[in-house]
């Protein structure tokens, strides 16, 4: 099963929004979470267990919930209110020496805290790929086993003087990853070897 990034998502009474990370836990290398962001006008993020995940396709994802459970799942960006120093220009006369310093005080300021799993990470379409030797792609999407929940490959989309190319890594050939980044143990020329699967994107 693939877990498309930037796909539709929908729920079995209809469409819910949008595919934007996948949650990953680096150290099983298991499919956790996907993130989806709902329709306008709210824009909410929302983490939705990977097995909630009924079917997948090239860029829509089927989900086994209601619109209305899907509402319930808890937000991925959560808003805390919190006292901070904040730089804040000193403005009595007396004080004008002190320019162009500044002098701390206390605000109240709103931080967005991603609700991450602890040991997992998340990754979203797009973030780099580096072999040994360099960068040599994007993320595009994750193939995972529907069985075991477990990630098999890696669907990365290359950028590369001989054009662009959709390349299926074996998960044995990731080293680590990180949020933005995927790091591989193979060179470029692993890479070139390996061979290019064909993707039909809906609508092209």
């Amino acid at each position: 099963m693939e877990f498309p990034l930037d796909a539709d998502v929908h729920c079995s009474d209809g469409r819910c929004g949008r595919s934007t990370y996948v949650i990953l836990n680096p150290a099983t290398e298991e499919v956790t979470h996907l993130v989806v962001q709902e329709k306008r006008p709210s824009r909410i993020e929302r983490l939705v267990p990977a097995q909630l995940v009924a079917n997948t396709a090239a860029e829509v994802v089927l989900l086994n919930c209601t619109r209305e459970e899907f509402a319930n799942l808890e937000p991925f960006n959560q808003t805390e209110f919190v006292y901070t120093d904040l730089p804040h220009h000193a403005r009595d006369p007396s004080l004008t020496l002190l320019w162009p310093y500044v002098v701390p005080t206390k605000r109240v300021v709103d931080q967005r805290i991603r609700a991450i799993p602890p040991g997992d990470l998340a990754v979203r379409r797009g973030a780099q790929v580096r072999a040994t030797d360099g960068r040599v792609g994007t993320v595009d999407e994750f193939v995972v086993d529907p069985d075991s929940g477990h990630i098999t490959h890696l669907g990365m989309r290359e950028g590369h003087v001989w054009g662009d190319r959709y390349v299926c890594i074996p998960v044995a050939e990731i080293d680590h990853i990180e949020e933005r980044v995927v790091h591989l143990k193979i060179d470029r020329n692993a890479i070139a070897a390996l061979p290019s699967i064909p993707v039909k994107r809906w609508g092209k």
